[in-house]
C-alpha cells in the first residue's frame, strides 16, 4: 500500500458470543484468537429476512476466491420468537446451503457488542483483530472484496497473513425424500408437484403424497433450461398451473420464473436473466430482459401470472400473450401501507392464492394477511406491521400470526393461512372477519393444498406432505402476543439528530450526474411519536433533524436509506456504479438525558465506536 493511502481506523474486534454455540464447525467451539490470522467477516444475519438471504448468496463467490485467506462467520441474531429455537437455526443453516461456520446468538450478545441495528451486516475484521470496515445491507461484496484484496497484500508483507483451511465442516446429509420443501400444486392427474428447495429440484409425487413418480432437475444449483435430468433450479420455491397445462415456478435465487411442462418434461425460462433486480433497473420490459429479485410465490390471476417478489417487497405481473413482465403493486418500501397498488407497501410477499375477485397473500415481515381487489387496491384483514406478531385467534383487529408463508383459498370463501413461525394452519372468514386455528404442531408450514375435504400441508421442516381432514370446529389455543425484543435506544424527547453514515468505497465517489445521489425517507410506529421529520428528502446528504412527541414515549423509527456511488476513474467512460440501500426498524425510549443523536452505520466505519 502506498505511504498516501488513507489510514483505517483500527478499533479492536469484541469477542463472539453466542448462547446458541457453534454450527458447521463439527462441533468444536471457537474464539476470535483461533482466527488470528485470518481475514474474518462476520454476517449478522437472521433467517427470516431476504436481504440476509441476498447477502448469503453475494458472500458465495467471495468465499470460493479467497478461501485460503478468509474465513466468513454468520452471527444468527433473531428478529422472531421462533428464530430463537436453536433446532430452527440449524434447520435454517442447511435449508441455504450456509458453507461457512455460523454462531447461534439468540440472545443478540453478539450484535449488542458490535452495536449492529440492522439486518444484514457486514463486520470486516483484519488479521490482526481488528475491525476494518461494517456496512449495513446488500450489496456491498464488491467493495468487501476490493478491501480484503488490500488487507492480504498488506498483512502478507508484515507477515501477519496465516494462509490455510477455513474451520468450516460440512454436516452429513440426510436421506429423506424431500428436504425443505416449499410450495405444492395438485396436478390435474392426481398427483402432487413440490417444490424440493433444497435440493435443488422439482418432485413429482404420487396421489398418497410419499412416494417418488419423478424428479426434475440435476439437484445441483444452477440455471439451465432441458429436459427433466439435464435442468437445473436454485432453490425454487412457488408454482403456478397455466391455462395450456403447463407449470410456472419460482425460481427463487435464480430471480426468475421458469415453466415446466409434465408432458414433455422440459423447463425453460419465461422471465428473468438470471441477475438480481437492483434500484434503477428497468421495472417492465420484455420478459426475459428484466431483472427480477427473489419471486417466491407465483398465481394465475385475472390472465396474467401474479409474482410475489420478496426481494424488493412488491408484486409484479408476467403477461403470457406479450412475454412481458411490470411491476403491478408496492414502492420497494418496506412495511405495511395500504392503499392505491402504486403508493401500498409491503413486506416479503411469501405467498399467493387467487378467488375470482381477490389476490390474497401472506406479507410475511409484518405478519399479515393482505389481499388485492379488482379496483387495484391493497386491503389488510390482519397484522399491524413489521414488529408485532404473536399466536392469537380472534378478530382480525385482535389476532395476530407470525412469519406466514403460504395461502389458500377454501371452497367456503374464506382461506387457510400457513402460520410458519407458530407451527400452525389458521383460518380467516371474510364474512366473520374471525381469524382461528384449524391445526397446531406442524413443523414450518408454507404452504398447503386443498384436495376434496382434506388439506395437504407442506411442512418444511419435517420434510413432508401432511394430509388433514378440515375440522369443523378450530382448534382451541392460549393467546401469545410478541413484539420485537431488541434494546431501545434511549434518546432525549424534542429533537434527535438522525445521521446515516455513508463513506464511498475505496475507488468510488458519490454519483450525482443525474441529481441528488441520496434519499433519506423516515416513519414511525405509532404515528404519533415523529411531531416533524418525517417522509421523503433527497439531497447530498443522509442527515436530518426529526422532533419526537415525549407524550408518546416510545416507539419505532422506521428509516429507508439509499446512496449511489461510482468508480472514481476519469479516465473510465462507462464506469461501474452501485446502489447501497438499507431499511432499519430502531426500537426508541423517550427519556431526559438521552442521546441527541442517532448514528445509523450505511457503509464505512460506526463513528461512535472507540478502542475496545
Amino acid at each position: 500500500m502506498s505511504d498516501s493511502a488513507p489510514r483505517r481506523v483500527r478499533v479492536r474486534a469484541p469477542e463472539l458470543i453466542g448462547k446458541g454455540g457453534w454450527l458447521n464447525t463439527g462441533e468444536k467451539q471457537y474464539s476470535l484468537a483461533d482466527l488470528r490470522g485470518r481475514i474474518v467477516i462476520l454476517d449478522f444475519w437472521t433467517f427470516c429476512c431476504i436481504n440476509c438471504l441476498h447477502v448469503l448468496d453475494e458472500l458465495r463467490a467471495l468465499e470460493h476466491q479467497h478461501r485460503d485467506t478468509v474465513v466468513v462467520i454468520g452471527v444468527h441474531s433473531p428478529k422472531f420468537v421462533h428464530e430463537a429455537e436453536h433446532a430452527a437455526v440449524v434447520d435454517a443453516v442447511e435449508r441455504y446451503g450456509v458453507e461457512h461456520p455460523v454462531l447461534d446468538d439468540p440472545e443478540l450478545a453478539t450484535w449488542k457488542q458490535y452495536a449492529v441495528r440492522a439486518w444484514p451486516t457486514l463486520v470486516v475484521i483484519d488479521p490482526e483483530g481488528y475491525v476494518v470496515a461494517q456496512h449495513a445491507g446488500e450489496g456491498h461484496v464488491h467493495a468487501i472484496e476490493r478491501l480484503v484484496t488490500e488487507l492480504e497484500a498488506e498483512h502478507e508483507a508484515k507477515g501477519t497473513l496465516r494462509r490455510g483451511d477455513g474451520p468450516y465442516v460440512a454436516p452429513e446429509p440426510e436421506p429423506t425424500v424431500l428436504r425443505f420443501p416449499g410450495k405444492a400444486l395438485l396436478l390435474p392427474s392426481g398427483n402432487f408437484l413440490v417444490s424440493d428447495t433444497t435440493r435443488h429440484q422439482l418432485v413429482e409425487l404420487a396421489a398418497d403424497g410419499e412416494s417418488v413418480v419423478r424428479r426434475i432437475g440435476s439437484g445441483r444449483r444452477g440455471f439451465e433450461d432441458g429436459s427433466a435430468d439435464a435442468a437445473s433450479f436454485s432453490e425454487p420455491q412457488g408454482l403456478a398451473p397455466l391455462p395450456d397445462g403447463s407449470v410456472a415456478v419460482a425460481d427463487t435465487v435464480n430471480h426468475a420464473v421458469r415453466r415446466y411442462d409434465p408432458e414433455s418434461g422440459r423447463t425453460t425460462t419465461l422471465a428473468g436473466t438470471g441477475e438480481q433486480w437492483m434500484q434503477g433497473d428497468a421495472t417492465s420490459g420484455p420478459a426475459r430482459e428484466v431483472n427480477l429479485s427473489s419471486p417466491w410465490d407465483l398465481a394465475h390471476w385475472n390472465g396474467e401470472v401474479w409474482i410475489a417478489m420478496a426481494g424488493v417487497h412488491q408484486l409484479w405481473t408476467y403477461d403470457p400473450q406479450e412475454g412481458t413482465v411490470s411491476v403491478a403493486a408496492g414502492t420497494t418500501n418496506e412495511g405495511l401501507v395500504d392503499g392505491p397498488t402504486d403508493e401500498a407497501w409491503f413486506a416479503q410477499p411469501s405467498g399467493l392464492a387467487a378467488t375470482p375477485d381477490r389476490l390474497w397473500l401472506a406479507d410475511s415481515e409484518t405478519s399479515a394477511l393482505r389481499w388485492v381487489d379488482l379496483h387495484g387496491t391493497v386491503h389488510t384483514a390482519v397484522g399491524t406491521g413489521l414488529f408485532d406478531f404473536g399466536h392469537r385467534d380472534g378478530t382480525a383487529e385482535q389476532a395476530l400470526l407470525q412469519h406466514p408463508l403460504g395461502v389458500t383459498a377454501l371452497p367456503d370463501g374464506s382461506v387457510a393461512v400457513s402460520d410458519t413461525y407458530n407451527h400452525a394452519l389458521r383460518r380467516f372468514d371474510p364474512a366473520t372477519g374471525e381469524v382461528t386455528t384449524l391445526a397446531t404442531d406442524l413443523r414450518e408450514p408454507s404452504d398447503a393444498v386443498l384436495v376434496g375435504d382434506d388439506i395437504v400441508v407442506v411442512e418444511s421442516a419435517r420434510h413432508r406432505l401432511t394430509r388433514l381432514r378440515l375440522p369443523e370446529e378450530a382448534v382451541k389455543v392460549a393467546s401469545v402476543a410478541h413484539r420485537t425484543q431488541r434494546a431501545a435506544t434511549e434518546v432525549a424527547p424534542g429533537e434527535l439528530r438522525l445521521d446515516v453514515v455513508f463513506q464511498a468505497p475505496a475507488g468510488q465517489k458519490l454519483d450525482t450526474r443525474y441529481g441528488p445521489s441520496t434519499r433519506l425517507l423516515v416513519s414511525s410506529t405509532p404515528p404519533e411519536l415523529l411531531l416533524d421529520g418525517e417522509g421523503e428528502g433527497a439531497g447530498t446528504d443522509l442527515s436530518r433533524v426529526l422532533r419526537l412527541d415525549p407524550a408518546v414515549g416510545e416507539g419505532v423509527l422506521h428509516v429507508s436509506a439509499m446512496a449511489a456511488s461510482c468508480d472514481d476513474a476519469p479516465e473510465n467512460e462507462y464506469p461501474a456504479c452501485h446502489v447501497h440501500q438499507q431499511d432499519w426498524g430502531v426500537p426508541v425510549r423517550l427519556v431526559e438525558g438521552g442521546a441527541d443523536r442517532l448514528p445509523l452505520v450505511l457503509a464505512g466505519m460506526d463513528p461512535d465506536r472507540s478502542d475496545q
